[in-house]
């Protein structure tokens, strides 16, 4: 029996969507939804630019998008793709030869932006290229650069003008006989972004990137995304996406996760469930929870980890994880593992027995999974 049918409220459905490849990543269709974040490294300083693609695959990032601003790009490019352990996604604007160069170079999937690519002409010439290497296109539509035709049409930004470019450019990678692309509509604007997304949603089978564009600092911008993708993603809307933050790309890559692990659509890691603290805390929660978290971010392994500072909603968090800490009194707490009470602790050893049991369960569930695996060849 699956857990949707114990607990139907927490069935999301996902849009049916046709499913492409960006590089040996599957997108849309039945496929995990993807992760990715772009690089802010020069990208004609190759070795920056590999090492922070590198942190964002460690991280966790299935794909990772660079620019490709100029001729001096697209030679560095081809020794990006060369040494980049994830499918890299070439981002072209306004020079179409770019775009070309990038297929040339082997990247995995082109971004173009409609509205500052040029002609449909010269969006068939990189098409050509992206038939004649293997890749993918995505089709990205931004509230803020959309063509004049469109403003002129409907006087500002809006959903229904970014739904129009979407689809005409659709029109146009389809007239050319390409299917292997997906689509975005991004917008700074949460409503504006939805709206858009959801009519664009019912009006086409591609697999659909979410985003909000330009969202802003890691607080507000984490916050303003996962209000606005979290939205979307619960209604089944979503194959792909990336956190647009100003800050580091490895934390672009966790806001991400968060968010899929919040709607228990993509599992990575140690989901640890901690609580804010109070006066009733019997060991300092903020500075132990922070501690676990820099302690764990190795373990890759889906697995909880309940962190709570008193005993009134402690015991009932840890019989839901598989391994849990509840305060208790005299500088000590109690251990639970897979959701039963096992033995008492010090506080001041709570940090290295945790990690200890955390890593221990990890291994374990690895080997579960392992022998299974064996068992079904």
């Amino acid at each position: 029996m699956s857990l949707h049918s114990i607990r139907p409220w927490r069935q999301i459905d996902r849009r049916p969507s046709r499913q492409i490849m960006v590089g040996n990543v599957p997108v849309g269709g039945d496929a995990p939804i993807t992760v990715q974040t772009m690089t802010n490294t020069l990208t004609t300083d190759v070795a920056a630019t590999v090492a922070q693609v590198q942190a964002a695959a460690d991280a966790g990032a299935d794909i990772v998008r660079v620019s490709v601003p100029d001729e001096a790009s697209s030679k560095a490019l081809r020794e990006i793709v060369a040494e980049s352990p994830v499918p890299i996604v070439a981002d072209i604007h306004f020079h179409y030869r770019r775009g070309i160069e990038a297929a040339e170079a082997g990247a995995a999937c082109l971004r173009i932006n409609p509205g500052n690519i040029g002609s449909p002409e010269r969006v068939a010439e990189v098409i050509r290229a992206a038939k004649d290497h293997g890749c993918s296109i995505r089709i990205g539509v931004n509230a803020g650069s959309l063509e004049k035709h469109l403003l002129d049409k409907y006087g500002e930004p809006c959903p229904d003008a970014m739904i129009e470019s979407g689809l005409d450019h659709i029109r146009i990678l389809e007239d050319n006989d390409f299917r292997e692309y997906k689509i975005s509509c991004k917008a700074s604007d949460v409503f504006m972004a939805a709206a858009a997304y959801q009519g664009l949603a019912e009006q086409t089978d591609a697999p659909i990137h979410l985003g909000i564009t330009e969202a802003g600092g890691l607080t507000s911008g984490t916050i303003k995304s996962a209000i606005g993708l979290g939205n979307l993603l619960w209604m089944g809307i979503g194959d792909t996406i990336r956190v647009s933050l100003s800050a580091d790309p490895v934390e672009e890559v966790k806001v991400g996760y968060e968010i899929l692990k919040s709607l228990g659509l993509r599992h990575r890691g140690v989901n640890v469930i901690s609580c804010p603290s109070c006066a009733r805390q019997g060991f300092d929660v903020i500075k132990t929870v922070e501690t676990l978290e820099k302690r764990l971010e190795h373990i890759k392994t889906p697995m909880s980890l309940s962190i709570i500072g008193c005993v009134v909603n402690g015991p009932g968090e840890a019989l839901m994880t598989d391994v849990g800490f509840t305060g208790g009194g005299n500088g000590a707490g109690m251990v639970y593992l897979a959701g039963k009470q096992s033995h008492k602790l010090s506080n001041e050893q709570m940090v290295e027995h945790i990690v200890e049991q955390v890593e221990k369960k990890a291994a374990e569930i690895e080997a579960a999974a392992a022998a299974e695996q064996t068992a079904a060849e």
